[in-house]
């Protein structure tokens, strides 16, 4: 991959976009190259959760590349955003986990990228906006309407309408991301923190979680229906076995056969 590093860390998959002289501005190529790399992930049993985080102390991802759509015809935006919305939705139903870990800016299409995975780590000097409005643009990544499900939609509207970013404090009181690091130092060491206790809980569970939540999130009136199916699904899994008998035997479930769950 041209733009992105992809490293193992135990169970985790870290995904560093790596366009630091660009504050890693998502073109083409690495947008796919972020679906490519997260489909990895997902395909690869050895890795329980993913973090995508960008490369340097300055930004996450500081939105699309203009330079690169600046000519485009209307025909040719519109499969831009289409590939977009793709990579971001194949994020949004993945699996298995996918955090991130916001190192810096996370503007335009880098705060889609980031409302699209299912956690957001900031580091306290985070900044988060869709700016979109200033170039006489709007979000083309999903970004109207992930933006409305995580802060609603008055917050959402302050933001796209103005194109101003807010910081993680902001960020963290609206609920746009779910914590802040202590430190940036800390960022990477947070965010594992947080995955590997996600990943002691049974595997199956968490992947419907995930499922479940985003029916919630599109209003699908058949959520609580599926919940019941799913909910008695589970008793059938070896899973809800380990755990129901740990939790009766007082120890520790064994959800990936280890004490530790790894």
């Amino acid at each position: 991959m041209q733009n992105l590093r992809y490293e193992h860390h135990g169970s985790l998959a870290l995904i560093t976009i790596n366009r630091p002289d660009k504050l890693n501005a998502l073109n083409r190529q690495t947008l796919l190259e972020i679906e490519e790399a997260v489909a990895t992930a997902m395909a690869d049993a050895a890795v329980h959760a993913v973090i995508l985080t960008g490369s340097g102390d300055k930004a996450f991802a500081a939105g699309a590349d203009v330079a690169e759509f600046a000519h485009y015809t209307a025909t040719e935006a519109r499969d831009l955003s289409a590939v977009g919305h793709r990579i971001m939705d194949s994020i949004a139903t993945a699996p298995k986990p996918v955090l991130a870990a916001i190192n810096g800016f996370a503007l335009g299409g880098g705060l889609e990228l980031a409302m699209a995975c299912h956690l957001r780590i900031a580091a306290p000097t985070a900044r988060l906006g869709q700016p979109e409005v200033n170039l006489g643009l709007i979000p083309g990544y999903g970004g109207t309407q992930r933006l409305v499900e995580w802060v609603g939609r008055a917050r959402a509207l302050e933001m796209l309408m103005s194109g101003d970013p807010i910081d993680a404090a902001t960020a963290l009181q609206w609920g746009l991301v779910n914590r802040i690091s202590a430190t940036a130092e800390s960022l990477l060491e947070d965010s594992t923190a947080l995955l590997n206790r996600i990943l002691q809980r049974g595997p199956i569970a968490v992947s419907h979680c995930i499922r479940l939540t985003a029916l919630a999130a599109q209003g699908d009136p058949d959520g609580y229906l599926q919940e019941i199916e799913t909910f008695g699904s589970l008793f059938q899994q070896p899973e809800s076995r380990e755990g129901i008998g740990a939790f009766l035997e007082k120890r520790k479930a064994a959800f990936r056969g280890s004490a530790s769950g790894s």
